[in-house]
């Protein structure tokens, strides 16, 4: 019988599809703590339970192994595992080990901490999630301490005996008593069954030559939490580690990889960000289960995205759905060309290098509040889109000339003959740099002049690493290899510049960026981004929208299509 991929849990937490809950030993940014924690990401990032085997009474040294249906914990004297029955029910059982189940903030005060009492079941109460966490030993035996103790103190209880199982439960103010509605190998089946038709549907095409093809659909699955709070869908997070948000771009890119196997996932995660889009037409910077943020926005992408994922859908979108998307992206470009266009200024602005999505790329540099050639581009293909919306829906139509006006205002203001510049709106200053962001216009495709495509591509030629396109030339002197947006490869990078290429007719640089990158995370996985020189995993190591990049790059596609994600 299939196990589905082994994976560390080290890198990738042990979760379920619509589970807030993981299993993990990653408790805050870049921590990772000796033992694995329950963490619940409602409210953040909140290490709930520190979950500690024990022999003899001692903290035993294990090896974990986990898959998409169980986690083990081995060690010469026996072994614990742990699966998930439903998106808020851990099951856990053990033999010849014990488990201590400790709450992970040791104080408790009137406002933080973990209270935990056993007056009729053995229960924790975390303020952090605002949630109750129920152990309901089923056999075997539990030992308390620390029951109804305020201020500093331990808590918790020691799971023990010949074979002892239990249930730990994340819920809000009550429920009934806890019974298993299956035995604990049933529940092991069942959690891999749900991720394999998952994978079979978003990856049917899966082989020896994708072989991180499975591992990707178990990032995407695992990171998948149900409505709640903020996120009124079921919600692709960008990790269930610290990048818990959904972020307003890194959306597109996991609805484009859901969007043939799981259309109603993928136009989920499309909808999400436009759920909260505000009344000038701005989408939120992010949006987790406790909070939406408007102080930063991202790069206008939805339209690109829009276009692709129509193609790819599984099913035909309704007249109702494109209609909202119409207006949707009709208020999110008239965003950019009203509250982001300086007076006299053609061009629209970042106001700050978050808002680019590139937070610390060397453009930003000399001057914050810029106008860059990326986001015109961007605004170009969405203006497109919208000119093909328009026409289908017998909706009034300024966006082609509006387009045509923005492509040539784009030339005129910030072509400087073999290269794109960045422009200061409070200065009139224009520099170049040795960053990709320089070059991203290349996602304008056929639409850009053939000369200006090839000159692009001669640049991005010069990024191209072993493993990728690093960010910044590694010969400038503002290389960083662990520099974020100034050295990394990066996943959006990635699969912009590859599909624009395509749709420039430079298949050839592009099926090599398309290689390299795929070998780089079947060598290294899906992190957030990658050492571009030595192909090392950066930062956080489970992000759902590298796995996307993967699962677009490595599905099969006709050569004869017009379109190169279709």
């Amino acid at each position: 019988m299939p196990t589905g991929p082994f994976f560390s849990v080290q890198d990738i937490p042990f979760s379920t599809f619509g589970s807030w809950l993981a299993l993990s030993p990653v408790t805050a940014l870049h921590t990772r703590a000796d033992d694995l924690h329950l963490i619940s990401h409602q409210g953040g990032l909140n290490p709930v339970l520190r979950l500690t085997p024990l022999s003899d009474g001692a903290r035993a040294t294990t090896t974990i192994t986990a898959t998409p249906g169980r986690l083990t914990w081995t060690h010469p004297s026996g072994e614990i595992e742990a699966a998930f029955e439903s998106p808020d029910t851990l099951r856990l059982r053990g033999s010849g080990l014990a488990l201590a189940l400790d709450a992970a903030i040791t104080e408790l005060t009137p406002f933080t901490g973990t209270y935990f009492h056993d007056a009729d079941t053995h229960v924790f109460t975390s303020y952090e999630t605002g949630r109750r966490y129920r152990v309901t030993p089923l056999t075997g035996r539990a030992t308390t301490r620390g029951t109804q103790t305020l201020g500093k103190a331990e808590r918790g209880l020691t799971l023990d005996g010949d074979h002892w199982e239990a249930a730990i439960e994340e819920y809000e103010a009550a429920r009934p008593p806890y019974s298993p509605p299956n035995p604990f190998e049933a529940v092991c089946a069942a959690s891999l069954s749900a991720f394999t038709s998952f994978a079979d549907a978003i990856a049917p095409w899966r082989g020896p030559d994708t072989p991180a093809a499975e591992l990707a659909a178990y990032v995407l699955w695992s990171a998948t939490v149900r409505p709640a709070g903020f996120l009124g869908r079921p919600s692709v997070l960008m990790s269930k580690h610290w990048m818990n948000k959904v972020w307003s771009w890194d959306h597109c890119f996991n609805a484009l990889a859901l969007a043939a196997g799981d259309p109603e996932l993928a136009w989920d995660q499309y909808q999400v960000l436009f759920d909260h889009q505000d009344s000038s037409g701005a989408l939120a910077d992010s949006v987790t289960h406790l909070e939406v943020l408007f102080n930063y926005v991202k790069p206008p992408i939805h339209g690109w995205a829009f276009g692709h994922l129509r193609r790819r859908l599984g099913r035909p979108l309704k007249r109702s759905e494109l209609e909202l998307a119409h207006d949707q992206l009709q208020a999110w470009t008239n965003f950019w060309l009203t509250a982001r266009r300086a007076p006299g200024s053609p061009l629209p602005h970042y106001e700050h290098g978050n808002d680019s999505g590139w937070d610390n790329a060397t453009a930003f540099d000399p001057e914050r509040v810029i106008e860059t050639a990326d986001l015109s581009a961007f605004l170009i293909l969405q203006m497109r889109e919208l000119t093909n919306l328009s026409t289908e829906l017998s909706r009034p139509n300024p966006w082609a000339r509006a387009a045509n006006q923005l492509q040539k205002d784009l030339f005129t203001r910030l072509w400087q003959g073999d290269r794109f510049a960045a422009r200061g709106v409070a200065t009139g200053n224009t520099w170049h740099t040795n960053g990709l962001l320089d070059l991203m216009p290349i996602v304008l495709g056929a639409d850009l002049p053939p000369s200006t495509a090839t000159a692009l591509t001669d640049r991005l030629r010069e990024h191209l690493t072993e493993f990728g396109l690093a960010t910044e030339l590694p010969t400038s002197p503002h290389y960083r290899p662990d520099g974020y947006w100034r050295g990394p490869i990066w996943a959006p990078a990635t699969i912009l510049i590859e599909d624009g290429l395509r749709r420039a007719g430079h298949t050839a640089l592009a099926d090599e960026i398309s290689t390299r990158f795929r070998a780089l995370c079947e060598r290294s996985g899906f992190a957030e981004n990658f050492n571009a020189l030595t192909g090392k995993g950066l930062r956080d190591r489970a992000y759902t929208w590298t796995a996307s990049t993967y699962l677009l790059l490595a599905a099969p596609t006709d050569p004869a299509a017009p379109d190169p994600l279709h």
